[in-house]
């Protein structure tokens, strides 16, 4: 190992899956799913793998232990990331993997080609077994908007793969022995980063918030360098550049995107929609942009009651899918046969219990300010759960604008101070109950003290506004958690009545 120059292979800057793979010594950085599948293709296309993870769990150990058998070079545990091998072509990277990583530091400053296993993924697909992305991406809602599209597109009888950051890597789709008619990715500001190849059919930017600053605080402005990464999803984009008409800054990105010459700019609004949009006229949604006469005539999509829930950033998220869909050729009336027909999962604004005039709610997927706005702007009267991974965003302007509606707040996990800090300055008389728990028995413990604030016609809301993995696996265990939590003291309470009784 050491600081030897690269030689740079002179066809891997337009390479696709024919190319001589045989000839590149390629490093696979992160061995989670997005790895694996990227290290397996580059092993099957002749690759020279080296696999490297600073994980060494049993899941992790097991994939490494395929690899080698496949005649993967793996290398895992502590330190193994710390130095980039000699005489490497190409380094893929896991998306969360942040620039000033000291493996990614040394492929930069040697030349060294980095991309993601979303950029590999639109390599290995030419020259011949293309397939269409509609492509999505914003910093809330993506998850719910790319099932409300995979819906949709399922419902006009197309075969659809569901990939991206939703959890399901690109690559393995493409390797499928399976016809799809299209790709439906969700892509985080990070799969972006790593993949300047991706060119799209049509791609959504559903809104543009501060988030994962901490990720890109390498950057001289990291707020920019996140939206010029979401700017990404535009490049080059064949027919549909979707963008939120009330979020200028979702409308400039399509302003500013190199596109290929037709494209078209296609905006979503929950008021009445202007020629090239999709909007909200009386409990309708419906098409202004996909019809013969969009300068004066509209067409019925399906009722806002077909969107569950029907909660207004909610129908944006339909909207911004349905403008996808049908920028595919999807025929009207497949909009609300798909979301009529789509369970979301779960954790978004979900009831988990009502007893005592008080209703608990978990939407553990709020992981940044305005996912939990958008929850708190839904009740009038809220005992508020938050706290969690902050990311360097600011909670100031969230708790200004639903200090009204505070009863009171319960603030848990390693930024909790962070949020009692903008509750202390922009809404002083709201009680405010801090847990130092630091594992997941903390939960119980919010529930608890949230069931000693609320009174008769509150909602208990777990809306945290931060990342969840300085405690739990992911936001689908704090919400597990927390209904179970909520269970629990439920019981116990219908155990004291009946003994009262």
């Amino acid at each position: 190992m050491g600081g030897r120059p690269v030689t740079r292979l002179s066809w891997l800057a337009e390479a696709d899956r024919r190319s001589p793979w045989s000839q590149a010594r390629v490093v696979v950085a992160g061995l989670a799913r997005s790895g694996m599948a990227a290290a397996d293709a580059l092993v099957e296309a002749g690759a020279t793998v080296i696999v490297l993870d600073e994980a060494s769990d049993e899941a992790t150990a097991e994939r490494g232990r395929i690899l080698e058998f496949l005649g993967a070079e793996v290398e895992l545990g502590p330190g193994s990331t710390a130095t980039l091998p000699d005489e490497v072509d190409l380094v893929v990277t896991s998306p969360g993997w942040r620039p000033t990583a000291p493996l990614l530091a040394q492929a930069a400053e040697r030349g060294v080609p980095i991309w993601g296993e979303t950029e590999l993924a639109w390599r290995f697909m030419h020259p011949d077994q293309v397939v269409p992305w509609l492509a999505i991406t914003g910093t809330n809602g993506k998850t719910t908007t790319t099932q409300m599209l995979e819906s949709i597109l399922a419902a006009a009888g197309l075969k659809v793969a569901c990939v991206g950051n939703i959890g399901r890597p690109v690559m393995e789709a493409v390797l499928d022995e399976v016809a799809y008619d299209v790709f439906v990715v969700e892509l985080s500001s990070f799969q972006l980063h790593w993949s300047p190849s991706l060119q799209m059919h049509s791609a959504a930017v559903l809104n543009l918030h501060d988030d994962h600053l901490e990720w890109y605080a390498h950057a001289d402005d990291p707020a920019a360098a996140y939206a010029d990464d979401k700017a990404r999803i535009y490049h080059m984009v064949r027919h549909a550049c979707v963008y939120n008409v009330a979020d200028p800054a979702t409308e400039h990105m399509v302003e500013e995107a190199d596109v290929v010459e037709g494209a078209r700019a296609i905006g979503f609004t929950l008021g009445i929609p202007g020629p090239s949009m999709l909007g909200v006229v009386d409990d309708l949604l419906v098409d202004r942009a996909f019809v013969e006469q969009r300068q004066t005539s509209a067409l019925e999509l399906c009722k806002v009651t077909d969107v569950q829930p029907a909660a207004p950033h909610n129908v944006e998220n339909a909207l911004a899918a349905a403008a996808l869909a049908r920028s595919f050729g999807v025929p009207a009336t497949a909009v609300g046969r798909g979301l009529r027909a789509l369970e979301l999962g779960g954790h978004r604004i979900q009831t988990v219990a009502e007893a005592d005039g008080i209703t608990w709610v978990d939407d553990s997927k709020a992981t940044n300010p305005h996912a939990a706005n958008a929850s708190l702007q839904a009740y009038p009267s809220v005992v508020w759960i938050a706290g969690g991974q902050a990311k360097g965003v600011s909670f100031d302007q969230l708790v200004t604008d639903n200090a009204s509606r505070l009863r009171a707040a319960v603030l848990l996990g390693v930024d909790r101070h962070v949020v009692a800090a903008a509750l202390s300055q922009h809404a002083p008389d709201v009680p405010v109950i801090i847990i130092d728990t630091a594992d997941t028995g903390a939960m119980a413990h919010a529930v608890e003290a949230a069931a000693g604030l609320a009174q008769s016609g509150d909602t208990v809301l777990l809306a945290p506004g931060c990342a969840s993995k300085d405690i739990w696996s992911g936001y689908d265990a704090r919400g597990d958690d927390f209904a179970a939590a909520v269970r629990a003291l439920l019981d116990q309470d219908d155990d004291r009545h009946d003994t009262d009784n």
